[in-house]
């Protein structure tokens, strides 16, 4: 016989019963080395049962308070499994982190609710924290926490009575609330929570400042179920979201349209991107005060089968929050490195490249690639970077601007004025070029204090070593002015619209209108491209 054999042997029901007996008979015999059963002997002698009478008594109250150990024991197992049972439980319907309700139980409750409605009317506010992701980023996950047990605090101390408050996910929230109040209650609630969230959360000496944007949708016995009114909620939140964040906005069945129409137009993009169906279009760029073309902007046109020609402004920033950018950018930047390649070799060919693009540790070396496989000068081309760029992440943009200036590639810092740039900012990354937002530019002629930060702007690149370029320009009196001012390049549909590749070579080879083909050499007069705009 094994040792683990003995071992299991010893552990079973047959070795507990004989070690009861044992114990019996054990005190069957010390009762009887000490006469403690002489009484007993006596009867038992009577009824000539003799001793083995007295022995299995004392077996049978040596089993008998086992048996009530054994009781006890297996009570005490119950409980304490009943306990465990509740605490996965608890533990399955809680957030372990902050404490709050999860997903499960929330949308439990809600359905709940749901069922009872109109009988007890209540609403859900989804909360969505902003600038969450910065706060993990630069402090680590420890301040990230800190934020999401605030936030649950802030949230529970605001919960009416009779709601339910949870984590559901992330730094994703939620608030199941009675409609003791009506919409000025739920009002007043969302409102209060924007501003609980805001306001700074000390960790560590730090101050952690992250917003909230609130969707609020009824719950109503019409919906189909729980994950709907959820999902209402984040329609509504999403909404919140796309028109500038620490907001609430209520849910209206219109979004739900909305939202399928933005499915509809990210598939077709994703396609679109696929197919070469976004195209480049060309802007020139003139220089000031003599008004010849130096260069040309790459802007991208999506040729829709159904719509015709769809703005940028509808679809650049859907590819940009579905990552689908940088795919659309290099195809972009080398279509345009093929059609200029043959133009004029004085032209600059200028791209737009989006902030997160600068984030791409590998973006120098990818432009590279396109270049070297077109065969286009990195002397021609110069790379546009909006301000926003700058905030997202310094160190990484400087490394990767270097890189590209290394390669002879020129940098401009687009749209200034409108961002968050600083005298830093210029002064540590070393730019090639400022171009001043045609927000200022179209109001120079009509506004003194717009008229003064142009002009600011352009002392300030002049100080620095910087050229200017004049976005928007429509009209002779903004030429002129500009051109006082010391502005040295211009851009707007007074020189021209953006157009694509046969217009822009129909210009550049001197075809329209019978002109003679000019000298590759020389600059082109922007008096062609005005010619063909307005005959456009």
């Amino acid at each position: 016989m094994t040792k683990a054999t003995i071992k299991q042997w010893q552990k079973g029901e047959l070795y507990e019963t004989l070690c009861l007996l044992l114990i019996g008979a054990g005190i069957w015999f010390v009762g009887i080395a000490l006469g403690s059963f002489d009484v007993l002997q006596d009867v038992v002698q009577a009824y000539r049962l003799g001793d083995f009478m007295i022995l299995g008594a004392c077996m049978g109250v040596a089993i008998c308070g086992a048996s009530i150990r054994k009781s006890i024991m297996m009570r005490r197992l119950m409980l304490e499994r009943d306990a465990a049972a509740a605490n996965a439980e608890a533990i399955a319907r809680h957030d372990g982190l902050t404490g709050l309700a999860n997903r499960r139980r929330f949308l439990e409750e809600v359905e709940r609710v749901r069922k009872l409605s109109p009988s007890e009317a209540s609403a859900v506010l989804l909360i969505d924290l902003d600038r969450f992701k910065p706060v993990n980023d630069l402090y680590g996950h420890a301040a990230g926490n800190a934020v999401l047990c605030a936030v649950a605090e802030r949230l529970t101390s605001l919960l009416p009575q009779g709601g339910v408050a949870a984590r559901l996910g992330g730094d994703e929230f939620a608030l199941l609330v009675p409609l003791n109040h009506g919409i000025e209650g739920l009002t007043r609630l969302a409102q209060g929570v924007i501003a609980a969230i805001a306001t700074p959360i000390v960790w560590s000496q730090n101050e952690l400042k992250v917003g909230a944007t609130v969707g609020v949708a009824a719950v109503s016995a019409d919906q189909a179920d729980a994950d709907a009114i959820l999902h209402a909620a984040d329609l509504a939140m999403y909404q919140g979201k796309k028109e500038g964040r620490g907001t609430y906005r209520f849910f209206r069945s219109a979004m739900d349209e909305e939202l399928r129409a933005r499915a509809r137009l990210e598939a077709e993009l994703r396609t679109a991107i696929e197919q070469g169906a976004i195209e480049p279009f060309y802007q020139p760029v003139v220089a000031l005060p003599d008004k010849a073309i130096v260069g040309l902007e790459v802007l991208a046109r999506w040729r829709h089968p159904e719509r015709g020609l769809v703005s940028p402004t509808e679809f650049i920033p859907v590819a940009e929050e579905t990552g689908m950018i940088s795919e659309l950018s290099y195809n972009l930047i080398r279509r345009a490195c093929l059609d200029a390649r043959d133009w004029p070799p004085h032209l600059i060919l200028a791209v737009n490249i989006a902030p997160h693009q600068f984030q791409d540790v590998w973006l120098a070396e990818r432009i590279l690639a396109i270049l070297t496989e077109t065969g286009f000068p990195p002397g021609r081309l110069e790379v546009e970077i909006t301000e926003s760029a700058l905030i997202q992440d310094l160190e990484a943009t400087r490394a990767t601007l270097t890189s590209l200036q290394r390669l002879g590639v020129r940098i401009a810092l687009d749209d200034f004025g409108t961002g968050y740039s600083s005298l830093y900012h210029l002064r540590e990354l070393k730019f090639d070029k400022l171009k001043i937002d045609r927000s200022y530019v179209d109001a120079i002629t009509m506004s003194d204090e717009r008229a003064k930060l142009v002009d600011a702007i352009i002392k300030l690149g002049s100080s620095l070593g910087l050229a200017t370029t004049a976005e928007g320009i429509e009209t002779d009196a903004s030429v002129d002015w500009l051109s006082d001012q010391g502005c040295d390049f211009g851009q707007g549909y007074l020189f021209g619209r953006a157009m694509p590749k046969p217009e822009m070579d129909a210009i550049l080879a001197g075809l329209f209108d019978g002109k003679p083909a000019p000298d590759p050499r020389e600059a082109i007069p922007a008096e062609a491209i005005i010619t063909l705009a307005r005959a456009s």
